[in-house]
């Protein structure tokens, strides 16, 4: 298969993941503590200004899919972004997609890993333009609880999104490692 081919088929295996994420989710809308596993990772790296976040989603993700078809690498769950430091105008971050097996960088894409450890958790319900008032929500959950915010938040996308879709059907799971 080509390159073009290996992406569309990566494409689906994504879809097929998210599907399952969101089936198997439990109602995560409230904070909640979980313990994860380290999970391997491709990635993109950038600092964009958060005018053109949507473009760098878009470029990134297109990028991802074409490298991981033309190796033939699976992902094994949704794409994600993990931020490297509070966004204000500008964000320090990496979009990926965890897999499994060997993988040679290529195109700026990169491996890197979501952290192990104790998580924060909860799943933000609509559009994206909202996903602020959730964070906050769960950085308040956080303190409430006597949690010590670690250094990793990062935000995994369970349902894809499409251009003809109702923003409120989004659903984002916020990730924030704490002790």
């Amino acid at each position: 298969c080509d390159d073009r081919e290996g992406g569309i088929e990566n494409r689906s295996l994504a879809r097929m993941a998210i599907s399952m994420m969101a089936i198997m989710q439990p109602n995560g809308t409230e904070p909640h503590v979980v313990e994860v596993v380290p999970v391997t990772t491709v990635v993109i790296n950038g600092v964009v200004e958060m005018t053109g976040i949507t473009d760098f989603f878009d470029q990134s993700f297109a990028t991802l899919f074409e490298v991981l078809g033309a190796q033939g690498v699976t992902m094994t769950g949704p794409p994600f972004a993990l931020y490297h430091s509070p966004p204000s105008d500008v964000a320090d971050l990496e979009v990926g997609v965890p897999i499994t097996g060997p993988f040679r960088p290529d195109l700026g894409v990169e491996t890197s890993g979501l952290p192990g450890g104790r998580i924060a958790r909860m799943v933000h319900e609509g559009a994206y333009e909202q996903l602020g008032s959730s964070w906050e929500r769960l950085g308040a959950w956080i303190g409430e609880h006597g949690l010590t915010f670690g250094e990793a938040a990062w935000e995994v996308y369970l349902t894809e999104p499409t251009p003809e879709m109702d923003p409120a059907e989004l659903r984002t799971e916020l990730n924030w490692s704490v002790s």
